[in-house]
């Protein structure tokens, strides 16, 4: 009963139908794509959860063993190896935005044969990355390969546990650049153009301009090529897979070549996820950080 004095449903905000009407359209709109991410993201990402506190060959039953498959895991000297390799992976990939960018202001020009030009650059891009772990084995090859034509001896690169991870890195910055070149050539397409003139006309030029005023309207183009960027670096594997097979002595394998490993030749699908849950939780911790900070210098 509303109490004497005061009307009834007031301090009750009132939906229209027509509100009504939209937000239930807006939830049917949503409901596959929500579907399909409970199915074939938050579902599998749970099941590797609990997975990982099993001990699961793929054919018996499984056998619950606690926290034992993460005790193990960091006791592995393996484990460490691959850590550290993620460690110079994530290093050494992030030169592939500040490179992207370079070319794509280089690119984003209009001259005569520039399309020409922008197809060779993207052209890595959509090289499979069998291919290019194909294409740099021949190019590392000490007997007839390139490199050894340029140096003059051969150098075995990834038959070397000093160089291989190296070797691999500077394959897999070739295709890197090349799609976060293709982000920052979309980015540079949104720029306002008031806000460079005005900048000319206050004398801001060159490297000034670019700091102050293109870099500025880039950030949220800069987070996604750094956020894909880490996230393909803690993610290698084609390339690994392709030029040494975690090699030699198992010196250039990383946290997802590990997982495969383990639960494709040795069948330890439990030990396997709880390498895919700790890289998983590293993933997460710094895209919330990326996040938060983005979303900092945005307030």
């Amino acid at each position: 009963m509303p109490r004497a004095g005061r009307p009834a449903g007031r301090g009750q905000r009132r939906v229209s139908p027509t509100a009504r009407r939209q937000r239930r359209a807006a939830c049917l709109f949503l409901a596959p794509a929500c579907l399909m991410v409970a199915i074939y993201v938050v579902w599998p990402v749970l099941s590797t959860i609990r997975l990982s506190f099993y001990n699961w060959d793929g054919m018996t039953d499984a056998t619950f063993v606690g926290l034992a498959n993460y005790i193990e895991l960091f006791h592995a000297p393996t484990f460490y190896t691959a850590l550290k390799n993620n460690v110079i992976w994530l290093a050494l990939f992030l030169l592939a935005p500040p490179m992207g960018l370079a070319i794509a202001l280089y690119l984003n020009q209009a001259v005569a044969g520039i399309r020409i030009v922008k197809s060779l650059f993207f052209a890595p891009f959509v090289l499979s990355g069998v291919v290019v772990g194909l294409i740099f084995s021949w190019f590392y090859d000490p007997t007839f390969g390139l490199l050894a034509l340029v140096v003059g001896h051969g150098i075995p690169v990834l038959g070397d546990p000093r160089y291989a991870t190296l070797g691999i890195i500077f394959a897999a910055l070739w295709p890197q650049t090349a799609y976060c070149m293709i982000l920052y050539l979309t980015g540079l397409t949104t720029l306002s153009s008031e806000q460079i003139e005005a900048a000319r006309m206050e004398g801001a030029k060159g490297w000034s301009l670019l700091w102050h005023v293109v870099l500025p309207q880039l950030r949220p183009t800069t987070f996604m090529a750094i956020v894909v960027t880490v996230i393909g670096a803690l993610r290698s594997f084609d390339l690994i897979s392709v030029m040494t097979g975690g090699g030699p002595f198992e010196s250039s394998t990383v946290l997802a070549y590990y997982m495969y490993d383990q639960a494709i030749k040795y069948y330890r699908l439990g030990y396997s996820a709880a390498i895919a849950v700790v890289l998983f939780a590293i993933m997460l911790l710094y895209i919330v950080y990326q996040l938060r900070r983005l979303l900092r210098n945005e307030r």
